[in-house]
């Protein structure tokens, strides 16, 4: 009998415990996040002093220490490249050529502009849950927070995972047509976001003559294609001679990264302490 009361008083103190982490430490954990989350929001915007000023421009070097053949000054608006200057130094003869982007064209970067787009989604749950919600079960928050982490997990996805191309996708792209001079046509570039840093693949290609003995095997999607991989586009075969990679690091595309993972985090942490207490005699508060 004694047992039994002692056992009904932990269930008790077990639910009252329950109750005020449902009413209190949940919304404070949903402030934090909001907090969080709209300041990695910030980061993407970018927005000079003022309110509703534009976004500012910041210019970066691509460069890297292991080769002098291709650097790049590039210039970053928020998600779009709205600036580029590229020398790329031809290894056959030593030219020095030099592209620059149209001044009538810019480059939207689609990895930054789904990144923001997850964050801004997690930011609106949050938001759906404000001070006077009550929640009434912890199945309830740890629904929330499954939801707002899948929009966490395809931000920071978006920024650690490059897109795939195929070498015909990348030559079709509408970057090839963004440059003045023209683009030669054994010269492909690709832009893309790698976790903090913005980087710019240069391919040289040469034409594969019908009579090559080389056995032709096109290659597939890739983020980085090596010499040798080959091409079929338009009529004619093309093989990469050689790969030029550039890049630099983008400070507020770090701060982003930071932001993610302390709020993945905060939503695990919180979802251990709601899952505690099933585990104590099959107490299930769901």
């Amino acid at each position: 009998m004694a047992a039994a009361m002692a056992t009904q008083g932990e269930r008790v103190v077990l639910e009252e415990e329950f109750k005020w982490l449902l009413q209190e430490e949940v919304h404070a954990v949903l402030r934090q996040l909001q907090d969080i989350l709209k300041e990695a929001s910030h980061c993407f915007a970018l927005p000079t002093s003022g309110s509703g000023g534009a976004v500012k421009q910041e210019n970066f070097v691509l460069s890297t220490s292991s080769t002098d053949q291709v650097k790049g000054v590039m210039t970053l608006q928020g998600d779009a490249l709205c600036q580029a200057d590229v020398n790329l130094k031809m290894p056959r003869n030593n030219q020095l050529l030099h592209f620059a982007f149209r001044e009538d064209k810019q480059w939207k970067l689609q990895q930054i502009q789904d990144a923001r787009n997850h964050v801004n989604q997690a930011i609106y749950l949050l938001m759906n849950r404000d001070a006077n919600y009550q929640f009434k079960t912890g199945l309830e928050v740890l629904k929330l927070m499954d939801a707002v982490m899948l929009q966490l997990s395809r931000a920071r996805n978006r920024l650690t995972t490059p897109a795939t191309l195929t070498l015909p996708e990348i030559a079709s792209s509408g970057l090839t047509k963004m440059f003045t001079p023209v683009l030669p046509p054994d010269v492909l570039v690709n832009f893309y976001i790698n976790l903090n840093k913005l980087c710019l693949t240069v391919y040289q290609l040469h034409v594969m003559q019908p009579s090559t003995t080389k056995n032709f095997k096109p290659a597939g999607g890739s983020v980085l294609h090596n010499p040798g991989a080959m091409f079929e586009f338009g009529s004619q075969r093309y093989e990469v001679s050689h790969v030029h990679k550039v890049e630099c690091v983008v400070p507020w595309l770090n701060d982003a990264l930071v932001f993610f993972t302390v709020s993945l985090q905060l939503c695990q942490q919180l979802k251990d302490k709601i899952s505690v207490f099933s585990s104590y005699w099959n107490y299930r508060p769901y």
